[in-house]
């Protein structure tokens, strides 16, 4: 999903997911493609006939996914991560410059006054050291281009089949609206341009498109073989590997990620296990202030912490 200066938070949020995956190493997944066989289920190939076959339903959701997004509209939300090591909860609001973030509770508990003041100082750091939230959106937008180069990858990368159909519901698609639902597979004729689009060529499972709106509502794929990156020298990600990602519409012309689920295992330099497992949830999207600047952000956030922190909690409780 490209940027254009900015992007959405679903961009950002993907971003973040591919940081995940990168393992430490750069770019994204540095890997070995793997040599692939046709079954005998009758695939969709790119060279099939235009109309709304698979591979087209993709090519024209895949146009909008990296299309500029409605920028007279920026959102402050919440995010809740889940790790083996507990959960974070955090407010983020997007800006001109880059998504500002504040940590309002860890394992489900509002933060302590000592841990409020650590935080303050955390995100306060990229408005008094410029050279900081210059990383940070130098960060982001490098990201942004490996989203967008993997995005743009999928109408080619892949085999298509139909897989039935589902309907829209809340944090997934849009609601009562009909989702296609397609199988993929690696197209073991597609050549990835760069070591970015390598991690497509081990990697098969199903989207869910909605054909009315060419928006992506999930995609959820597995590792179908060993991947390995720095040329198998330093590791390599074990078969079985799992990620998921869903949108939704959120108003305003915007679809945007609500949930994502990584479990990947494998090892570093031959020795050190790699086990990355999170759980994310991406919910209470609201418009923000137009054309906040980082600064103005952080103050923002400060702001709106506590009550922001309270309604939410109030509102999971009673949903329990």
């Amino acid at each position: 999903m490209s940027d254009n200066r900015n992007g959405t938070c679903s961009r950002l949020i993907l971003r973040r997911g591919l940081r995940n995956m990168r393992l430490r190493t750069r770019p994204v997944l540095r890997i070995l493609p793997f040599a692939l066989a046709l079954s005998s289920v009758p695939w969709t190939l790119a060279q099939q006939p235009k109309s709304e076959s698979p591979v087209e339903l993709v090519r024209k959701t895949v146009q909008n996914e990296v299309r500029p997004a409605n920028e007279r509209v920026k959102f402050m939300f919440i995010e809740r991560k889940e790790t083996p090591r507990g959960s974070q909860t955090k407010l983020l609001v997007e800006t001109r410059e880059a998504m500002a973030g504040m940590v309002i509770a860890v394992n489900d508990r509002p933060l302590t006054p000592k841990e409020r003041q650590a935080e303050i100082g955390r995100i306060e750091r990229f408005v008094k050291n410029p050279e900081e939230l210059k990383k940070k959106i130098k960060d982001e937008r490098e990201d942004a281009d490996r989203t967008a180069r993997i995005m743009k990858a999928l109408p080619d990368a892949f085999l298509y089949q139909p897989d039935g159909t589902e309907v829209g519901k809340e944090r997934l698609g849009k609601p009562g609206d009909e989702l296609v639902r397609l199988k993929f597979r690696p197209n073991p004729r597609y050549t990835p341009p760069s070591r970015v689009e390598l991690v497509l060529t081990g990697m098969e499972g199903t989207l869910l498109i909605d054909a009315n709106q060419h928006r992506l509502a999930r995609i959820d794929g597995k590792l179908v073989k060993e991947v390995g990156f720095g040329w198998g020298i330093l590791g390599h990600l074990n078969p079985g590997g799992h990620f998921q990602v869903d949108q939704s519409d959120v108003g305003y012309n915007r679809w945007e990620v609500t949930h994502m689920d990584l479990a990947i295992t494998g090892k570093l330099l031959f020795f050190k296990s790699l086990n990355i497992r999170s759980n994310e949830t991406y919910s209470n999207f609201r418009p923000a202030p137009p054309n906040l600047t980082f600064a103005q952000a952080v103050e923002l956030l400060k702001k709106e912490e506590a009550v922001v922190a309270q309604n939410y909690f109030n509102h999971e409780n009673q949903q329990k």
